[in-house]
């Protein structure tokens, strides 16, 4: 398994939540991270990104809520979740791209979060 997420659960509105992504080392140094969700009925979308200079990009219902950092010393890429709202309730998914390239070439398994109002 080249990435393998966990973190997740039921949490009520306002909670928090941390997801965590372990990757390869091949993958993790040189590619952009990110995490992706889906919830029931859309299409998946990128929430967080962060680059291997530690760029950051967020979508912008999340900014200011969520976090996402990488841990060069474990190949690992965490997101933060806080005052989270019933519409983030989704499949999470951590993913890898090279730079550049606008499609994940490696995706993690998904983990459900799912915020209760």
């Amino acid at each position: 398994v080249q990435l393998q997420a966990s973190g997740g659960g039921l949490v009520q509105a306002g909670g928090s939540l941390r997801l965590s992504c372990a990757a390869s080392r091949s993958i993790f140094s040189t590619n952009v991270m990110g995490w992706y969700r889906q919830a029931p009925g859309k299409q998946r979308e990128l929430v967080a990104s962060i680059n291997t200079a530690g760029i950051t990009y967020y979508r912008t219902s999340v900014k200011g809520r969520f976090a996402i950092s990488r841990d060069n010393a474990t190949n690992t890429v965490n997101l933060q979740m806080n005052s989270l709202k019933p519409e983030d309730t989704a499949v999470y998914y951590c993913a890898a791209r090279r730079f550049g390239v606008p499609s994940p070439d490696y995706w993690g398994q998904g983990t459900q979060v799912t915020v209760s109002s």
